[in-house]
């Protein structure tokens, strides 16, 4: 395979009708199409549209994957439920970043990197599709994991201020998490820029919304019933909890001046000392590791020689029983059971003794080549 292509459509908030179905069929006679989906993979040729307009007309999220590591996700949205200024505000590099399209706001996560294990890209839209729902909700700490793509692929200057940080940076959801995965965004990077991130708000309990609703006139009451009832995809609800949350000032931020916040070279240099201390603590903890068991060897072998003092005659024998069967396994057995002699003469103070009865087995078996090469490899 010379090259592959993943393109993952999804519609979230309307399924494509039968005509919209038969438009897709005609770009691609292989994709599979569903009322909520298109997907196809090219292994020689590629997709005869743009994707960015099939996005546009058609869906509310797109995926891209290649295997020589061109990764994109991009995520569609209503532009009247997000604020687009704080988007371009938290998203002003490459990797990352957001424009309009007609009456959409247009959500984009590119990243190109060596990828050594084979992902053929199912299931990664599944993973990360929720994201739009959290950003409709007004949790930005997708944008911030962006921002951080962006100073990690050195598109900033090193005094370049950090947006302000979401909360919840610390306890990041499953989408979020496969959104870092997806990117390859540096989790040290993620951790150090998390550090000043406030604990998730859990959001409005119903009392504090039920007073907020009883105060709202009569005629706004029913304009929400009306758009509760009416309209698809439950935007009457998003809308609803942004502006409760507006009046309530409900902090969602955790740094809210310039005066907090860090620049992109001081989380890059927090990020690459923490992988520094990381990596030292792993090396110490291998050489802690490796002490214990060599020193746990050197217990059982000990303890091993101090039964084989009790019974070195019947090794002798054992060792002559393996050499008279005159097979390659057997030899292998009679040197280890040779070299285990050895040691324990060693510890004994009775090298010379073994040196002359191995001396003698040599002379004994001189015709055996085989056994007398095993002996030199395991310099008896």
């Amino acid at each position: 395979m010379s090259e592959y292509q993943y393109y993952d459509f999804g519609a979230i908030d309307r399924a494509l009708t039968r005509a919209e179905i038969a438009e897709l069929r005609s770009i691609s006679t292989r994709a599979a199409i569903t009322s909520t989906s298109f997907t196809n993979h090219y292994e020689w040729g590629d997709l005869k549209a743009d994707p960015l307009k099939l996005l546009e007309k058609y869906f509310d999220a797109f995926l891209y994957l290649t295997n020589w590591g061109a990764r994109e996700f991009h995520l569609r949205l209503p532009q009247e439920l997000v604020d687009y200024r704080v988007f371009r505000t938290m998203l002003p590099g490459e990797a990352a970043h957001v424009r309009k399209a007609g009456n959409s706001v247009i959500v984009a996560f590119e990243n190109q990197s060596e990828y050594d294990d084979w992902d053929d890209g199912t299931g990664w839209m599944g993973s990360l599709m929720s994201l739009r729902s959290e950003l409709l909700r007004g949790d930005t700490r997708c944008l911030y994991l962006g921002w951080l793509l962006c100073a990690q692929n050195e598109e900033f200057a090193e005094d370049e201020l950090e947006p302000a940080v979401p909360a919840g940076l610390g306890e990041l959801s499953a989408p979020l998490r496969s959104l870092i995965e997806f990117l390859g965004i540096d989790e040290d990077l993620v951790e150090v820029a998390a550090s000043a991130s406030a604990p998730l708000n859990t959001g409005p309990d119903r009392e504090e919304l039920a007073a907020w609703i009883q105060s709202m006139p009569e005629k706004e009451k029913n304009n929400l019933l009306v758009a509760a009832v009416s309209e698809p995809g439950g935007w009457w609800k998003i809308g609803l909890l942004r502006r409760f949350e507006q009046q309530s000032v409900l902090r969602t931020l955790s740094v809210p001046d310039a005066i907090r916040r860090r620049t992109a070279g001081d989380l890059m240099t927090l990020a690459h000392a923490r992988a520094e201390e990381r990596d030292r603590l792993l090396e110490a903890k291998r050489a802690a590791e490796a002490v214990r068991r060599k020193a746990e060897d050197e217990a059982n072998r000990a303890r091993y020689l101090d039964q084989l003092e009790n019974r070195e005659e019947a090794t002798w024998n054992q060792i002559a029983a393996h050499i008279r069967k005159r097979q390659p396994n057997e030899y292998d057995k009679a040197v280890t059971l040779l070299t285990d002699l050895r040691d324990l003469a060693v510890r004994q103070g009775r090298v010379t003794a073994f040196q002359s009865v191995l001396g003698e087995l040599r002379r004994t078996h001189a015709a055996k080549e085989s056994l007398l090469r095993r002996l030199t490899k395991a310099k008896l």
